[in-house]
């Protein structure tokens, strides 16, 4: 059994590593409410916005959306890595890299790049794919703009030719203690599912192939800044009920080494009892 002083240290050490996780907890609960607000009133925008698209394209002809709906044969795959640029958030980032690694071997014997969406999937995913653009700094300034932009540089590569085919990974928020990992399609535009058409009584100045052209890329902006909003209160979602358990686990601990403090001093007493009861006996004698 560990001396009374080695006991008292770990209580103490375990007593501050409490106080730490129970402040981080407190700091996720605040940033959480404010990034679970931001994607709440987003997604119905962002929805609508897919859904009227995907209903006006599938009335269309041949390829009038234009370059991002273009399907081609899949050689090269750009996967977006939407991660956090901190740690302690359980198996949150964990959960991307895995589904980044079983996309990887989805596309086998086909050129998977990576562009890594915060600082843990950039140095995770660096040493076993090739990582094209680290976009950590996006969490300094998290703006419509800042995302357009990065955005606009992958909708320009698969213009280009430079990817076939591009998918977002990261975590969807569903509550503080659920978050769902998700492979969403960002291009090509993904058609309408179940090729189901709503049909609709409207007049459309200009052309629908002008509306169309003018909103896909208003459209694919939107789905990318959906998807990091949704990481980033997801990430603090489960950084908060990473610490909730972290603060209850050092609190079982502190009670379990009090409880062994106190019989170590118990037995310590004890002894000490016992050595001067035996040494009056034996002056006695």
């Amino acid at each position: 059994m560990a001396n009374l002083k080695e006991i008292r240290n770990r209580i103490s050490s375990v007593s501050s590593t409490m106080q730490i996780t129970s402040a981080m907890k407190m700091v996720s609960a605040a940033k959480l409410k404010k990034a679970q607000d931001a994607i709440t009133a987003m997604r119905p925008y962002a929805e609508k916005l897919t859904e009227l698209l995907q209903n006006v394209s599938a009335t269309l002809e041949g390829n009038a959306g234009g370059v991002y709906t273009e399907q081609r044969e899949v050689n090269k795959v750009l996967l977006v890595a939407i991660s956090s640029n901190r740690g302690l958030c359980g198996a949150f980032n964990t959960n991307v890299m895995k589904q980044v690694h079983a996309r990887t071997e989805f596309y086998a014997n086909k050129q998977v790049d990576v562009l890594a969406i915060g600082k843990k999937s950039n140095d995770i995913l660096s040493k076993s794919h090739t990582v094209v653009s680290n976009e950590s700094a996006i969490y300094d300034d998290l703006s419509f703009n800042n995302v357009a932009a990065i955005a606009e540089d992958v909708m320009k590569k698969f213009v280009l030719g430079d990817y076939d085919r591009v998918e977002l990974i990261y975590n969807h928020f569903k509550n503080a203690a659920t978050q769902i990992i998700k492979t969403e399609q960002f291009l090509p535009l993904a058609p309408i599912e179940g090729g189901e058409v709503v049909s609709s009584d409207y007049l459309f100045e200009p052309s629908k192939e002008e509306i169309i052209l003018s909103l896909i890329p208003k459209a694919l902006k939107t789905q990318m800044y959906k998807a990091i909003r949704d990481s980033f209160a997801s990430e603090h979602g489960a950084r908060m009920t990473a610490m909730h358990k972290a603060t209850d686990n050092a609190t079982d601990l502190r009670d379990q080494l009090k409880l062994t403090y106190n019989k170590a001093r118990q037995a310590a007493i004890t002894n000490e009892i016992l050595e001067i009861v035996g040494g009056a006996e034996a002056l006695n004698s």
